[in-house]
């Protein structure tokens, strides 16, 4: 037996495992509710490790390692910064939108919410949200092929190409026999092997290398700016690295496990062992960073963004290296399979059955569902081709685009009676399009992360119009009231 032959093994049980998932998911899909929210049926634990595997994805072992790896502890605070950003999100975003969601009559989509919620009938409010969705959807797809291509690429030897195909392959299978709960439940396995494989990884190097206080030695000697909080800090990239909290309230894939959660009541739960989570592994991410600062001292890796697979094959024998690889697969499953759905989802419903068929029946929509997870598969492998793409800079450009453009309308949305249908569309268009042209510029104050211009300019936009071009609709104000009032009430 060859020594890459534990884990291929171990790899291939665990991928063995999530298609028997994705299989037992078919059986019990049986409409597109089904397939796009699982029904709302999600209980607390498996919500809140969904949530946590699909926002996580191959940034975190691949992305945040490598960038800690790379520039030291400085980059810790975007990390800082998710975690702040999370906790708001499930504290004040997570309940009310589960309610009103549902409240406004049974919204599926996100572009679903925003039409009941406004009594939009122009659809342009559907519309301009299902194109946000599908163009940073496309990126942010591309950044996790990147990701599972640069891992066959370094553990079986693939070439990029064949690399890129192969994970996309996978990944596509699973979320196109079982939607929604193929996808949460894979993603609640997902997120306790990367749990375990962030915990095992760096304190394998601690203890071999003798402790902390050793390592912590090994990386001042090797580099005495990479233990520093500051080094190298301008004011401009400090906020800018906290400013990645800002994304969370405006994540489709996201925001859909909110809404798919049994009850308002599961969402406390579901907040203390999300951020239990989120917190051991950024912990176990920067660690993992750090430790291949001092282990890689004398060898430095060309690509920074494989300090985590270049530590499990160095440190663990083939059946855990077998182990860890899957663990690296699953973070980037946990979040591609969750982008395809939501993409998946704007194009049968708010797309194909609002535009094109609308008395489509649901087996006609199921089958329209499950053909654009193929094809947003295709034009995000098109972005991903490229040799010389980089996961963090992927995440990093659509993880503004949404947090820019749909960030300040759900939070307004849900917590503004004023709001109106108008300043929804200009807040969401301004925010998109600031993420767009702001990213391509450089030097001075765009080198601001885009995603603070983006949602200050939506979000001063959607009070300006609201505030002198006021809307007085009595059914969205009733409907706003009730929702309230329900909320309350749970």
């Amino acid at each position: 037996m060859s020594t890459n032959a534990p884990l291929l093994i171990t790899f291939i049980a665990y991928l063995l495992g999530i298609l028997y998932l994705g299989i037992k998911a078919y059986r019990r899909t049986h409409s597109l509710g089904d397939y796009i929210l699982g029904g709302r049926k999600l209980g607390s634990v498996v919500t809140a490790l969904s949530v946590g595997a699909s926002d996580m994805s191959g940034w975190l072992l691949l992305g945040l390692p490598g960038a800690i790896y790379l520039a030291g502890l400085s980059e810790i605070w975007i990390g800082i910064g998710l975690v702040i950003g999370a906790y708001c999100n499930w504290l004040f975003v997570a309940r009310p939108l589960r309610v009103y969601s549902h409240h406004a009559n049974n919204s599926l989509t996100l572009p679903d919410y925003f039409e009941n919620r406004f009594n939009d009938h122009s659809r342009v409010l559907r519309l301009l949200s299902a194109v946000v969705i599908l163009l940073f959807f496309t990126f942010y797809t591309a950044s996790g092929l990147v990701g599972g291509a640069i891992l066959f690429e370094n553990s079986f030897g693939l070439d990029y190409s064949t690399a890129l195909l192969s994970g996309a392959f996978i990944i596509v299978a699973y979320t196109f026999i079982g939607g929604f709960l193929a996808v949460v439940w894979t993603d609640a396995v997902q997120a306790l092997l990367m749990l375990v494989a962030l915990l095992i990884a760096p304190l394998s190097v601690i203890s071999s290398s003798g402790g902390t206080a050793e390592v912590w030695g090994q990386l001042q000697a090797v580099n005495p700016q990479s233990t520093e909080l500051f080094a190298n800090m301008t004011f401009i990239g400090f906020i800018s690295l906290i400013a990645w909290g800002l994304g969370y309230v405006g994540q489709p894939h996201i925001l859909a496990r909110f809404m798919a959660v049994e009850s308002a009541q599961k969402l406390v739960p579901a907040r203390r062992i999300a951020m239990a989570w989120m917190l051991i592994v950024l912990t176990g991410s920067v660690a993992t960073g750090l430790a291949g600062i001092a282990y890689f001292a004398d060898q430095p890796l060309e690509n920074p963004e494989t300090v985590f697979i270049a530590l499990s094959q160095n440190l663990f024998n083939p059946w855990i290296a077998g182990i860890i690889t899957a663990a690296i697969l699953s973070a980037i499953m946990s979040t591609i399979d969750s982008q395809l759905l939501v993409s998946s989802s704007v194009i049968s419903e708010d797309f194909y059955r609002v535009f094109v068929r609308p008395n489509a029946s649901e087996k006609e929509l199921l089958t329209v569902s499950r053909a654009a997870v193929i094809a947003i598969a295709i034009l995000a492998l098109l972005i991903a081709s490229d040799r010389e793409s980089r996961v963090l800079d992927l995440v990093s450009y659509a993880w503004a685009g949404f947090g820019a453009s749909f960030g300040p309308v759900i939070v307004f949305s849900l917590f503004w009676r004023r709001m109106t249908a108008t300043s929804a569309v200009v807040g969401m268009l301004l925010g998109a399009v600031t993420v767009v042209v702001w990213s391509n510029l450089s030097g001075g104050i765009f080198e601001l992360y885009e995603i603070v211009p983006g949602f200050a300019f939506a979000s001063f936009a959607i009070v300006a119009i609201s505030v002198l071009r006021p809307e007085h609709n009595d059914a969205t104000l009733e409907q706003y009231d009730s929702a309230r009032a329900l909320l309350v009430a749970s």
